[in-house]
Formats: C-alpha cells, sequence, structure tokens
C-alpha cells in the first residue's frame, strides 16, 4: 500500500547493515544522562564497598615438580609407557588444593588453636549478620566454652580446613612444571605461615606416598616373582616334553624334516631344468632329421670330425657337379656321378645326426628319470613335514608361553631391584623454590580495579538500558521518520505552546455569532505569524494547492484527521484555517467530530446550533456560521446535546453533501475538522468528498503502528493524504533527534527567521 515517498517504510525489503554513525551519536546524546547516571549508580556502590571492606592479604610460595626424579611407581604401574605431564600437573593442582593436604596444615600448625585464624575479621555488613545469627539462635545464649565436645571439635577442625580450602589459589606458571599457591587471609603473617605449611605438607604427602607406594609395591612384586618364577619354569619343561614326544628333532630354530624338504625342493628344481634342456636338444635334432636339411647346425655335429670331413666332401662334390653342369651340361657323366657321390655323402650324414640324435634321447631319459626320483621323494618330505606343521601349532603356543613367562621373570626381578633401592633412599619430586614472606600491601580490595570495572559495569548496564529506551520509542520524533515508515510528505512541526487564556479582547466580543476563542493556542498563528507553526501550515496550504482537484475548482475541501484523540487536530484545524483567512482567502471551518467537537469547545462553547441541525433539520448554514472579527474566518459548530450513535450516516449522507456543495459555492477553503481514525469510521465515510487530508501526529506519543494501521485501512485516506503534521514537539527533546545533514539539524542556523510577532 505505501509506495509514496520512497518505500513502504518497513524496512523488510532493503535491509541496510550499514552503521550509521550519526544515528548513532543521535542516540548517545539521547542517552548519555542515563548512562551516566548508571555508571555513578556502580561508581557510589564501589566505593561504599571499597571503604567498608576489610584489607585481606596475599602471601606466594612457589614449588617446582622435578620430572628429573625416578618414577618407580608410574613405571610399576605401566611399564614403559609414556607418562603425560599435562594430566599429571593438573592432578598435583587438585592436590595442592585438597582437604588432605589442608587437614595435614590444621593439624601441624594446630590452627584450631589460633584464634586470629579462627576468627578473622569480617567487614561490618558480615559482622552485623553474625551478630544477628547469634541472637537469633537460643542455643548460643546457653553455650559453654570451657568444655567442647567431640563433635564440636571436629566442628572446628572441618572450619579450619574449609577456610584454608577456601583461601588458597592455586596456579600453574604457564606450560612449565612450577606450581604458585596463594593465601589470602586478613592478617599478612598468617598469610605466610599458611602458605608455607601448604607447601611443607605436600612435600611431605609426597614423600609420605611415594614410600608407602614403594612398600606396597616391593610386598606385590616379591609375591608376582615367585609366582612368575614357578611358571616359566613350568613351561619350558612343557615345552621340551612336548619336543620328545612328537619327534620335533630341530637343529637350531629349524626342523631336521624341514632342511630335508628345502634341499630335494632345490634339487628338484635343477633336474626339472636338465629334463627340460636335454628334451628341447633331442625334439631339435628330430626335427632336423625330419626335414632333411643339411645346412642345420647342431652344436654336436660341429664338434664330430666326421661329420664335419663328410660335409666337407659334399660340398667340395657339390661346387665340382655345379661347375660342370656348367661348362658341359647336367647329363654330363661326371656330372651325374658327383649327384651320385653327394647323395651318398648326404646318406652317410644323416646317419651320423642319427647316432647323436640317440645319444640325446638318452640323456634326456636319465634327466627323466632323476626328476621322477626327485619328485617321490618331495612328496615323501612334504608328509613327513605337513604331520609336524600340525605339531609345530601347539609347540609354537607352548614356546610363546614360555617366552612370556621367562620375559615377565626377567621384568620383574629388575623392577623389584630397583624398588628395594628406592625403598632405602625415597626422594620427593618436588621442592620449594621461593618461601613465602608476609605481604607488605593488601591485595584485596583492589580499589583501582573495583572502581574500574564499576565505571565498566556501570557504563553497560547504562548502555543495556539506554539501547532498551531506545528500542521502546515506537513514535515518530523526525520527518525522516515520517517518510521512511509512512511514505506520505512531512510538512513540518507544530512546538508544545503554553495554554493561557484568552486576551480580554477577545472576551468581550459578546455576539452570539462571534467565535470566541477559550485560550491563546487556538489563535497561535494569529499572534506569530512568523513562528515555526506558522510557517509549517503555509507549507501544509502549498501542499494542499498542488494536490487535490485542479485550480478552476470553486473550492477546496480540507479535511484535518488524526489517529487517536488528544493529539491537536483540532488545534491545528483552527490555526490552519485561521491562516488561510489571515492571507485573504474565503475560509470555512466545520467541527465535523460530531462525537467529540474539540473545535466547539475551543472556539465556539456559546453556540446554539450547528452541522447537525443542517444534517438533520436541513437548516441553511448561513444562519449558524459563527465569524471571526480579525480574520473573517467563517465557522460551522457542531452543538452536540446527545449521543449521535449514527455519526458515520450523517456524514456521508445527501445532506452533508449539500452543506459541502453549498459551502463550496461562498468560500474559497473549507476546513473540516474530522474524528480520529482509530476510534470510529466517520473520517472513511466522508473520504470520498475530501480533496486533501492533513494528517495531525503527536510528537513522542503516537505509535507508529498505530499510524501506520490507520492508513493501511483507510487507503482513500492515504491516497488524497497532503501530508504529515508533528504536533506538540518538545523543542529542548527534539535537538536529541536531528540527524547530521537532516532539515531539523540546521534548525539554530534558520531559527532567526522565526521572531514571534507580540
Amino acid at each position: 500500500m505505501f509506495s509514496r515517498g520512497g518505500g513502504n517504510g518497513t524496512g523488510d525489503d532493503n535491509i541496510d547493515f550499514k552503521i550509521d554513525f550519526d544515528r548513532l551519536m543521535a542516540v548517545v546524546r539521547r542517552q548519555w544522562r542515563v548512562v551516566a547516571a548508571a555508571t555513578a549508580f556502580f561508581v557510589v556502590l564501589a566505593v561504599i564497598y571499597v571503604a567498608t571492606a576489610v584489607p585481606r592479604y596475599t602471601a606466594l610460595t612457589t614449588v617446582l615438580i622435578d620430572r628429573s626424579q625416578s618414577e618407580i611407581v608410574n613405571q610399576l604401574a605401566a611399564i614403559g609407557s609414556a607418562i603425560d605431564d599435562e594430566p599429571t600437573v593438573l592432578s598435583q593442582l587438585e592436590l595442592l588444593k585438597s582437604e588432605t593436604i589442608a587437614a595435614s596444615v590444621v593439624e601441624k600448625r594446630k590452627l584450631v588453636d589460633d584464634k586470629l585464624f579462627m576468627n578473622q575479621a569480617a567487614s561490618p555488613l558480615g559482622r552485623m549478620v553474625d551478630g544477628i545469627k547469634f541472637i537469633a539462635n537460643p542455643l548460643n545464649w546457653f553455650s559453654s566454652e570451657d568444655v567442647k565436645t567431640a563433635d564440636e571439635v571436629e566442628a572446628e577442625r572441618l572450619a579450619a580446613i574449609n577456610l584454608i580450602t577456601g583461601n588458597t589459589e592455586v596456579r600453574r606458571v604457564g606450560k612449565t612444571y612450577v606450581l604458585e599457591i596463594r593465601y589470602t587471609s586478613t592478617d599478612p603473617n598468617l598469610s605466610a605461615r599458611v602458605a608455607n605449611g601448604i607447601a611443607e605438607a605436600y612435600l611431605l604427602d609426597k614423600l609420605n606416598s611415594k614410600y608407602d607406594a614403594t612398600r606396597r609395591a616391593s610386598d606385590w612384586l616379591l609375591e608376582r616373582i615367585d609366582e612368575l618364577k614357578q611358571k616359566a619354569l613350568e613351561s619350558d619343561l612343557a615345552v621340551q616334553r612336548f619336543r620328545t614326544e612328537n619327534g620335533l628333532v630341530a637343529a637350531g630354530d629349524t626342523l631336521i624334516s624341514d632342511q630335508q624338504l628345502s634341499e630335494l625342493n632345490s634339487q628338484l628344481i635343477v633336474a626339472r631344468a636338465e629334463t627340460a634342456r636335454t628334451r628341447a636338444r633331442y625334439d631339435r635334432i628330430q626335427e632336423i632329421i625330419s626335414s632333411g636339411k643339411t645346412d642345420a647346425i647342431v652344436n654336436d655335429v660341429l664338434d664330430s670330425s666326421i661329420s664335419n670331413e663328410l660335409r666337407r666332401k659334399y660340398l667340395d662334390a657339390s661346387k665340382l657337379e655345379a661347375d660342370i653342369s656348367r661348362r658341359l651340361g647336367p647329363n654330363h657323366v661326371q656330372a651325374v656321378r658327383l649327384r651320385s657321390e653327394m647323395k651318398e655323402f648326404e646318406r652317410l650324414m644323416f646317419e651320423e645326426l642319427g647316432r647323436i640324435a640317440e645319444s640325446y634321447q638318452s640323456d634326456m631319459n636319465v634327466a627323466e628319470a632323476r626328476e621322477k626320483a626327485l619328485q617321490e621323494s618331495v612328496d615323501a618330505a612334504q608328509g613327513v613335514t605337513a604331520l609336524a606343521g600340525e605339531t609345530q601349532v601347539q609347540l609354537r603356543e607352548l614356546q610363546r608361553t614360555a617366552d612370556t613367562y621367562k620375559n615377565l621373570y626377567q621384568t620383574f626381578l629388575q623392577r623389584y631391584q630397583e624398588a628395594i633401592q628406592q625403598q632405602s633412599f625415597p626422594v620427593t619430586e618436588a621442592r620449594v623454590i621461593s618461601s613465602a614472606v608476609a605481604p607488605k600491601g593488601p591485595s584485596e580490595p583492589n580499589k583501582k580495579l573495583v572502581l574500574a570495572f564499576s565505571i565498566f559495569l556501570g557504563g553497560l548496564v547504562g548502555a543495556g538500558i539506554g539501547a532498551f529506551r531506545e528500542f521502546r520509542d515506537r513514535f515518530f520524533r523526525t520527518g525522516d521518520q515520517v517518510r521512511r515508515e509512512l511514505g506520505v510528505e512531512f510538512l513540518g512541526t507544530a512546538p508544545l505552546a503554553q495554554s493561557m487564556e484568552a486576551r480580554t479582547a477577545d472576551n468581550l466580543q459578546d455576539h452570539p455569532r462571534h467565535i470566541r476563542h477559550v485560550n491563546s493556542v487556538t489563535s497561535y498563528v494569529l499572534e506569530h505569524p512568523l513562528s515555526m507553526f506558522a510557517e509549517t501550515l503555509r507549507s501544509a496550504k502549498i501542499a494542499v494547492d498542488l494536490s487535490g482537484p485542479s485550480q478552476s475548482e470553486t473550492a477546496k475541501v480540507i479535511g484535518v484527521v488524526s489517529s487517536l484523540p488528544g493529539e491537536g487536530k483540532s488545534t491545528v484545524a483552527i490555526n490552519f484555517a485561521e491562516l488561510l483567512a489571515m492571507q485573504g482567502s474565503r475560509v470555512l471551518l466545520i467541527d465535523a467530530d460530531l462525537r467529540n467537537p474539540g473545535s466547539t469547545r475551543a472556539i465556539g462553547r456559546h453556540a446554539e446550533a450547528g452541522l447537525l441541525e443542517a444534517l438533520i433539520e436541513k437548516r441553511p448554514i448561513k444562519d449558524m456560521l459563527m465569524f471571526d472579527l480579525k480574520t473573517k474566518m467563517g465557522f460551522l459548530p457542531s452543538v452536540v446535546t446527545r449521543r449521535v450513535p449514527h455519526s458515520s450516516e450523517l456524514l456521508s449522507s445527501p445532506a452533508m453533501k449539500t452543506v459541502l456543495e453549498t459551502a463550496k459555492s461562498t468560500f474559497d477553503y473549507v476546513v473540516i475538522d474530522l474524528p480520529p481514525l482509530a476510534p470510529v469510521v466517520d473520517a472513511r465515510a466522508i473520504a470520498s468528498r475530501i480533496d486533501s487530508f492533513l494528517y495531525v501526529i503527536e510528537w513522542g506519543r503516537t505509535s507508529r503502528k498505530m499510524v501506520k494501521t490507520c492508513l493501511e485501512n483507510d487507503s482513500e485516506i492515504f491516497r488524497r493524504c497532503a501530508g504529515v503534521i508533528l504536533n506538540k514537539v518538545d523543542e529542548k527533546k527534539m535537538d536529541l533527534y536531528r540527524d547530521y545533514g537532516s532539515s531539523e539539524y540546521y534548525y539554530s542556523r534558520y531559527s532567526s527567521y522565526y521572531r514571534d510577532a507580540s
């Protein structure tokens, strides 16, 4: 709905996360008194606390945890495991703060009998509370301090322990093994004594606990050593008996059967390779014989003198035959003879190859026989080894058990010797590196810190209150808010004026048709024509002239509305009409609020008839009009003598249309003081007959949500709204809401233009 003025005013469509420093500074200007008041309040509380608090003194002693010493107990607890330093140091911190150490200090220093320790000074408020508790308990009236029961003694001891644990603080210095022990009390010497006592009790506890732990560990180790010794002997005997019963003879760490199987496998691999080699050689020579190739090469043929001689003769005959066939022809008797000799030589060469092949076959048979024998031996050895392997599983289990018991026996025997040495000369793992001395000055309360914290806390609380106040500020303060939230034009502001009785000259006008101003606010424009209020109404006139019907119309009908009663719309309507009349226009002011006629009460209380008579009785308005002597402004009052339940029907009736038409034919401007929008629908009923609306909003009182809701529900009024006037503006407070660059920010520079005419 809100489309004018650059947005709908909700701020949901375009969220801007930029920090507006001008608005932030404006918030600071508005809320700094709240922040200052909260800060001052907390500072006063801090001063009271510092003035009444009992000074407390803190003594400091430091202890070093020496990690270089042997940790026999830890080694016994986790043999060979690494020690986590961080949990160890944290454990020592908790030990120092424990009740065991506190009880040791109480007993050794006899703190229960120390009245200075048991009755430490309290603040005045604390002493008052203790006194009230003492008086409120009747048992204290008859108690005797001479004889104490066992329960009372135990209660005092527990109280002393609680005092030590409650006032002791233990810290670790950085990532080191140095621990700081701080004890705080109301007496500096007492603080030093208790701090040193805590360190001494800690060292003694470490020494005693180490001795006890070592002694207990030695006793436990001795029992375990005897047990492990017997277990080791029994496991060794079990291994030997199992070997004997199953015939598992070993050479070193390996069984004899496993060694034999390994050797046979090696020989079998070599035999298989030899068989493959001889078979390949035999197959090759058989291939040569089958193919009849005379030029094939075999190593044994090359080494044979017979084969070489036959081959030489064959080649010589072949050369001679080729030469004779070339010269004398292939059928020559000599060529035929030579070819016969070549065939004989070839036959003899193949016979020699046959004899070599037989030798190759013999070698192959021997290799195959050897391979077969070795394979049988391997198969037999594998059977033996398989049986031995199944038995060895049990043997290895027995061997592992024997080794485990033997290692444990040796380890525990070594630890027992170390424990005996540690027990004979126990060494603590901590030492004091600086003893506590009586502090020269109190540590509590830290006045500077308390004051600084109070200032910070007060500022924080004040800022929170100020932020809450800003968040709860749901009202209109500036024109920018009007434009942003409502999307309508901002016309100006009307200052909050003091209401005084009207001048005597006005009261002397006794004519019944003359307007009588009850107070000076209704004639503010007449008395202060150069004021800001007057300038705002002039801006409203321009806005009205530029909106609504064209200038050719006979008159403009202007409605003045507000959201709620009491926002000053009647005052604005009267002054606006007075301003128009003062500028020479013919103006009629109509009080159309038939339920709460504010304008009539302000300037026409003496009227006897008005708008109701014109609407109901059809009386002419000229007979009921009232006039202002100075400006000649006409006024049609509403004389309400009874409740009018159907006011909206009257305002939207044809009679009202007739009244407006009659007024427009006589006057230049018709200003109508309408009822507020929120409680009644009268303004909505007559909205179609209004040319322009002036919306009056009370500054700092009317909720923005209320105004937006009213305009959303009355679209006709929103469409014809010429602008908004912020009424009853507190100018002193307004200074706090003027953002840099806004029109209000430069008010001091143009305020000289607003000089009231007295």
